[in-house]
């Protein structure tokens, strides 16, 4: 094997790694007791926010420049700052790590010791993540080589025995829209959001293997996608058929959590929650790695240096500590209304990135952004309870909105009038 598909290798099981967190592990197999018989449909649906529009981020990203900013840049340098700020708030301190030590907790450590204090178990692991993420140039490596291929054997034993001998049979749940239900869960895993952050991570870790092209740059980047991409349809796919055999085993009450500690208790009994616990712990430490130090650089380079990278990664697990302490279903809830409204907007500037070539009128950017959130807004509202009956009955009217897709066509119109009246303007 030559050193770049070496390179490739490594640098994909650690986006591999990055992505597959807490969100991950627990939303598969509650998709799937949701879904049932149609769990395919879900996993489809799943696919496209959990693995494909990740993946197409770092793409996106490294075709652009490698960072947020190139990305975002198009609609203005402020929307980018807002933009930026908001996304690594969400995958970092207000959300995503603190959910990784909440998870850890309720899934890897209160199932062997339930006597073990939770405020104890935040402080150790947050400790843990500061002490790997203070020296961010061997994050990558240390989490591709390492920690990722326990990872794995960890979950591919426990989906392996699954299948082999399965818990029940999936019964049909009713489901009317499981594709879109599955779309909108997989914003939970916030991969996508992640994507254009993590991708700056990626770069630096390929021009410091020697790959300051940037055409190789955008040529490793799409192979390591796709090698994390692989790994990732076989964990999720995996996990959502567990969770589909169980739907008539387990009460559909249960929390997504013990939902899954329940699952790999009836697989492989007290030896699955060991495995379970590896596996779980292995997955919200190495997410955690690299979102704290995301966090830490993203901040760092925001301040122009005036708030330091250590200052910035130890406020980070400090705050990430305290909200772990909330619980997961807690954080899940909190994190509806945010995602709905800031996934559209991302998913929107991945795609017209990736075609930027075939795009004549830069304004296209600003309208369709602006087309998508004027919808996202009010699902975000629908999301806390606050119901505008008027609007909701418009937007419920709209082409695809039964499948969670109603900003498409305001993002669409948004984008062709912008492009229209720039092009008036300049023929005035």
């Amino acid at each position: 094997m030559n050193k770049q598909s070496k390179d490739i290798i490594v640098v994909g099981f650690a986006l591999f790694a990055m992505f597959f967190g807490a969100g991950n592990l627990i939303f598969p197999p509650a998709l799937g007791m949701q879904t049932g018989t149609s769990w395919v449909t879900g996993f489809l649906g799943f696919l496209l926010t959990g693995i494909g529009m990740p993946v197409l981020g770092i793409i996106a990203a490294s075709k652009a420049g490698g960072s947020l900013s190139d990305l975002a840049d198009k609609i203005s340098p402020t929307f980018s700052k807002i933009l930026g700020t908001i996304i690594v708030l969400a995958i970092g301190p207000l959300l995503a790590i603190p959910r990784t030590g909440a998870t850890t907790f309720e899934m890897g450590i209160r199932p062997l010791f339930p006597q073990v204090s939770p405020v104890l178990v935040s402080i150790i692991f947050f400790g843990i993540t500061l002490y790997l993420v203070m020296n961010p140039s061997d994050i990558v490596d240390k989490i591709g080589k390492v920690l990722t291929p326990v990872l794995l054997i960890s979950l591919l034993i426990i989906i392996i025995k699954g299948i082999i001998s399965p818990i029940g049979i999936p019964a049909d749940t009713g489901i009317q829209n499981a594709f879109s239900n599955g779309f909108t869960e997989g914003y939970q895993t916030m991969d996508a959001l992640g994507s254009v952050i993590l991708a700056g991570i990626v770069i630096n870790s390929l021009i410091q293997k020697g790959y300051t092209d940037i055409k190789d740059q955008v040529k490793l980047s799409t192979f390591a996608g796709l090698v994390a991409a692989s790994g990732l349809a076989i964990i999720y796919g995996g996990l959502m058929y567990l969770g589909a055999t169980s739907n008539t085993v387990f009460s559909s009450d249960i929390t997504k959590t013990q939902l899954t500690i329940s699952i790999t208790e009836s697989i492989l009994g007290n030896t699955g929650k060991i495995i379970i616990g590896l596996a779980v712990s292995l997955a919200c430490l190495t997410t955690s790695i690299g979102l704290t130090a995301t966090c830490g650089q993203y901040f760092s380079k925001l301040s122009k240096g005036k708030l330091s990278y250590k200052v910035i990664v130890i406020g980070v697990a400090v705050f990430s500590a305290v909200v772990s302490n909330f619980g997961v279903e807690t954080i899940v809830k909190v994190a509806v209304p945010l995602l709905v409204t800031v996934y559209p907007i991302v998913i929107i500037l991945i795609v017209m990135n990736i075609f930027d070539d075939y795009i004549p009128n830069k304004a296209a950017y600003t309208g369709a952004v602006y087309g998508a959130l004027c919808v996202s807004l009010f699902d975000a509202l629908s999301a806390i309870g606050i119901q505008i009956s008027n609007i909701n009955s418009i937007l419920s009217k709209l082409p695809l909105a039964s499948s969670g897709f109603a900003w498409l066509t305001p993002a669409i119109l948004g984008s062709l009038i912008a492009m229209a009246t720039m092009k008036k303007q300049h023929t005035v």
